[in-house]
């Protein structure tokens, strides 16, 4: 799908939207359900991934309420608040959210790093939990430190270190395979492109290559000038930590200036269709970490195809239906309902509140035997949550673009845990001491 392709599904995903709105009751006016409030946005630079993920995220609330009538007998209901990955306008929408219902929002994933970084202090007073799938504060999967967030699955330094891992097999596989190489991290300047950066400059001092890092500002749609500078500086690996339209621009601006695309790794949130398409041919053979794989080989997908769309009752485009970002949404919607599950078993069967929720989200144990009964299979590596690792699995996996789809070229596998698990804990307990309390479970 094309730019204009995507700007023409905007439209009518914004058009459906508002037409719903004045149609039909809230359905967070709905009584006794599982209130689940959504910071979305699916306008701007960043609102066609938005609008993938979210599109993605209830589509798989409306699978449990059309296959399951909800989780044990409570129907799921939501609210959908449009921030444009704006700071200030996800804080807006967290704090009329958590009004709804008296239970409140279950949970919130706000799906930015800037705007977790905004909520990391309100969400203990409001207990709240946080759902940062693949995002946000990287030492807050310490939850001795951050009881309230959970960067589920991975974080920003087990991605960066798994690139640099990645890279070093390329290279030859050993640990020396890297000396004297040159790796440039082109990254968005935001809270989000900042975040690498430290463990970034930790492996190249392990591992004895230079690291130059340039920002891009956003939202990334000029770059000449950094792409010059990766052309004068002549590295041997770029390392892509774009958003929204900066991904596509940078894969077309390093075609311009005669930079081999396999020679370039994203990060997971540069790493959809919507990047690579939008790029067109100058996407080919580019490399991406990935969360999860994309495609409607799954069970989830299939069930959800058939019974939400089947009955008109889809989010979105269908043409989104198995990208590796709607894909992704629906792995977040899913964690949010086995959270409320897990939380039921200790709480009853009844709509809980984002307290006991919380305790659901730090109990989670999906095996590999869960994921297949859930209709994921292979899709996302297996995940066991804990008190003291809000991640839970650690792990990412590779694919390339052939120029039509993406093919996964590794398999799980992890980077440096054991320095990534190290500069958690330094960093979580250096918040801990700037804030005055000593690191504890709930």
């Amino acid at each position: 799908m094309r730019i204009m392709d995507w700007k023409k599904t905007l439209a009518g995903l914004i058009a459906g939207l508002a037409c719903a709105a004045a149609a039909v009751p809230s359905l967070a006016q709905q009584a006794g359900t599982q209130f689940i409030g959504i910071t979305g946005y699916r306008v701007g630079p960043y609102g066609a991934n938005g609008a993938a993920f979210f599109g993605g995220f209830i589509d798989y609330l409306q699978l449990v309420n059309e296959r399951d009538g909800g989780v044990n007998g409570v129907k799921l209901s939501w609210e959908e608040c449009e921030t444009e990955y704006n700071n200030a306008k996800g804080v807006e929408c967290y704090e009329r959210l958590k009004t709804k219902t008296a239970t409140g929002p279950t949970a919130i994933h706000p799906m930015s790093t800037g705007i977790t970084y905004a909520l990391i202090d309100k969400a203990p007073t409001d207990k709240i939990p946080l759902i940062t799938f693949g995002y946000g504060r990287t030492d807050a999967t310490d939850g001795r430190v951050f009881p309230w967030v959970f960067p589920l699955m991975s974080n920003y330094w087990d991605a960066a270190t798994g690139i640099v891992r990645f890279i070093r097999d390329k290279e030859g596989g050993s640990d020396a395979s890297l000396k004297g190489k040159k790796i440039v991290l082109l990254y968005h300047d935001s809270a989000y492109g900042k975040e690498p950066h430290a463990v970034m400059e930790a492996e190249a001092k392990k591992l004895g290559f230079e690291l130059k890092m340039i920002p891009v500002p956003h939202p990334g749609n000029e770059q000449q000038s950094q792409w010059l500078q990766i052309r004068q500086y002549r590295p041997d690996w770029v390392v892509l930590w774009g958003w929204g339209v900066m991904t596509a621009t940078s894969l077309q601006t390093a075609q311009k200036v005669g930079f081999p695309r396999e020679k370039i790794v994203g990060n997971w949130w540069a790493g959809s269709e919507i990047d690579t398409e939008a790029a067109g041919p100058a996407a080919t053979g580019y490399y991406a970490a990935s969360l999860n794989l994309g495609g409607k080989g799954f069970p989830v997908v299939q069930e959800i195809e058939k019974v939400v769309y089947g009955k008109g009752k889809g989010n979105g485009n269908p043409k989104l239906i198995g990208t590796v970002l709607w894909n992704r949404g629906v792995a977040a919607g899913m964690f949010t309902v086995e959270a409320v599950r897990k939380a039921q078993e200790k709480f009853g069967k009844k709509p809980v509140s984002g307290e006991q929720v919380r305790w659901g989200i730090e109990n989670l144990d999906i095996n590999a035997g869960r994921l297949k009964s859930l209709g994921f299979n292979t899709m996302l590596p297996p995940i066991k949550v804990t008190c003291q690792d809000h991640g839970g699995s650690g792990q990412v996996r590779f694919q390339q673009w052939s120029g039509t789809e993406w093919k996964a070229v590794s398999d799980w596998m992890k980077g440096d845990a054991a320095m990534v698990r190290k500069m958690i804990e330094d960093s979580a307990a250096k918040y801990a001491a700037e804030k005055g309390f000593k690191p504890a479970c709930l």
